[in-house]
């Protein structure tokens, strides 16, 4: 998002709740470390909020940042709730009583809507998240309807479908498998341990949902998107996809560890990017075997 702002003619400022300790790895593997100045945010603290817009002035807010891992979120549901929620809510508050014109985007997620059972989510779905993270996700995007409806607010949400790229930790199951599998392919590894494989998710390319972002914040009128490919595969076919690209056998390195199962786990997310399609000319080029690919 800072690469395809920077190239847009933006000046951008990122937040760390210590600048002076921020891991700027990415920005370095993007080439842009010396173009984003950061500056110390607690987004759990609300003066901490409101200096900083207040200093700043922003032209667009992206709020990217709370939690990010449904695992972790089982494990640390207060830690999740705080960090997504309340961040949201300072935001939107500060906004308020500053009367700032800055622009808010939200990021939503997939999560909200849970379990889908059959054909594709669209922005009339009901949400019935499952996780502790779809819960706060699910809050965040409502306080952002409700500051948009009660007090005038340009604020959006984007409700996004999983969004890939080579900058992912290793904690996410595929920057795992795909980090696996290319030891498996150089000999430095003799197995790849997975959890649930029947799960479907929509799988995307982050570099592209990040000019739907942009795309949402510069329409006429502020309204929530689904983010999207609008095709799902299961992680069974993410991985032999994966182990097929490397010349290797899946069945040779496989192993399943039900230990790694969540509770409650969404089955099936397939979601629709028709609304975003129609009204602002947004499409994915990209799915699962690009990911892949481009991953690797």
């Amino acid at each position: 998002l800072s690469r395809y702002l920077i190239r847009n003619g933006f000046k951008v400022i990122g937040t760390s709740r210590d600048s002076s300790q921020c891991n700027r790895e990415n920005l370095k593997k993007l080439k842009i470390e010396n173009d984003v100045d950061i500056i110390s945010l607690s987004p759990i603290d609300y003066r901490s909020v409101i200096d900083v817009i207040t200093k700043v002035s922003p032209y667009h807010i992206y709020n990217l940042s709370g939690m990010t891992s449904v695992g972790l979120s089982y494990e640390l549901p207060l830690e999740c709730l705080n960090s997504i929620v309340n961040s949201c809510l300072n935001i939107l508050e500060a906004l308020r009583f500053t009367e700032s014109k800055a622009r808010f985007f939200n990021a939503g997620s997939s999560e909200c809507f849970g379990n889908i059972q059959k054909g594709y989510a669209n922005e009339k779905t009901l949400f019935s998240p499952k996780s502790p993270y779809g819960v706060a996700k699910s809050t965040a995007y409502w306080l952002v309807s409700s500051y948009r409806e009660s007090y005038g607010i340009f604020c959006c949400s984007g409700i996004l479908g999983n969004h890939e790229s080579p900058l992912r930790a290793k904690r996410f199951v595929t920057q795992k498998i795909i980090s696996d599998a290319i030891l498996i392919s150089e000999g430095k590894s003799k197995e790849l341990i997975l959890g649930n494989l029947d799960i479907i998710r929509d799988w995307g390319w982050a570099e592209e949902y990040v000019k739907a972002m942009y795309l949402i914040l510069n329409a006429d009128k502020p309204k929530d998107y689904i983010i999207s490919t609008g095709k799902s595969y299961s992680l069974s076919e993410f991985v032999k996809k994966t182990f097929n690209l490397l010349g290797l056998e899946v069945e040779k390195y496989l192993k399943i560890d039900n230990k790694l199962i969540r509770p409650s786990d969404i089955k099936r997310s397939s979601l629709s990017p028709e609304k975003i399609s129609k009204e602002l000319g947004w499409e994915a080029k990209y799915n699962l075997n690009n990911v892949v690919d481009f991953m690797i």
